[in-house]
């Protein structure tokens, strides 16, 4: 007895059809009869009735023919498994985050992943929200992290987008700035501070908005760097918005060297909560290792909400 013996018989179970199994299988029809009526003289019974309606189990075939099914599907099971860890070991994902995404957070999960799979490689950029869209539906990179208000979904239907975060804007300041010993900071008591902005289009509006309402801010300069933001407000050259999920095991915040402080009292069009998430193409289909790379995020970020 052979496997590809028992793999032919559940073919032509499933077809009722000899010719149709070898075409299904990419084999000749005379391979499958001479291997079915080998299988038929070892077993000692006919599996199949074969006329001119097709190739019809007999009643005596149709338990052998069960456990051939059974046995076909753990070795395809045994196959996939084979493939999934093949690819855990040699695989590559490539993948673009927004900045508030790409502090320890994605960081951390990147750690707890390599120690399971240390071989495998993990292409990681650093992009704005905007072209992590173009990148994904470019097929430049696997999926994305990006924050979701920042997208227009009615003009990418060929994306799926799926919330891992919700997070919220805070107000940063440094540990001797005056303002760090408030609980909350309202609009009014930040006018005329100095500002590091977060470089992204809905961020700008928000400041606009702001300061056409209460009054100007200085803003020193931009930037997409969260690491050059938060260390100028260490330093004390500036106060920053940044999201309280970027903020997340940050050493600045730990060490106390950043105070974030909630912001109340401002209504915006722009709300200050925001909504991260992946992004990924309704054409592409995941990898059993992008899979499990996912899982390792979500695990991850299900333990800071």
């Amino acid at each position: 007895m052979h496997i590809e013996q028992l793999k032919y018989i559940v073919e032509v179970t499933k077809t009722r059809s000899i010719s149709i199994a070898a075409q299904n299988l990419h084999v000749s029809q005379s391979t499958i009869s001479k291997a079915i009526t080998n299988l038929e003289k070892e077993l000692g019974i006919n599996l199949f009735t074969r006329s001119r309606l097709g190739a019809i189990p007999t009643a005596e075939g149709k338990n052998i023919i069960k456990k051939a099914y059974e046995i076909v599907v753990k070795l395809h099971e045994i196959q996939e498994e084979a493939q999934e860890q093949t690819s855990l070991i040699n695989g590559e994902i490539n993948l673009s985050a927004s900045a508030s995404f790409f502090t320890p957070i994605l960081l951390r999960s990147l750690s707890n992943f390599k120690k399971d799979y240390p071989n495998f490689r993990i292409v990681m950029t650093e992009k704005k929200s905007p072209n992590i869209i173009e990148a994904v539906l470019q097929g430049k990179i696997d999926f994305g992290l990006a924050m979701i208000d920042e997208i227009d979904w009615d003009a990418h239907e060929e994306l799926v987008f799926e919330t891992l975060l919700e997070g919220e804007i805070l107000v940063c300041v440094n540990k001797h700035s005056p303002l760090a010993f408030s609980d909350y900071l309202t609009p009014e008591e930040l006018i005329n501070e100095t500002v590091v902005m977060y470089d992204g289009e809905m961020w700008k509006d928000s400041i606009s908005q702001f300061m056409n309402r209460y009054g100007p801010m200085n803003i020193l300069f931009t930037s997409n760097n969260t690491e050059v933001i938060k260390k100028s407000v260490s330093e004390g050259l500036a106060i920053s918005f940044l999201m309280d999920i970027a903020l997340k095991d940050d050493h600045y915040v730990k060490s106390g060297e950043i105070i974030p402080i909630p912001l109340m009292n401002f209504e915006s069009s722009h709300s200050y909560h925001r909504s991260f998430g992946l992004v990924r193409s309704k054409k592409k289909h995941f990898s059993f290792a992008t899979r499990e790379f996912l899982k390792c995020i979500k695990l991850h970020f299900s333990k800071l909400e």
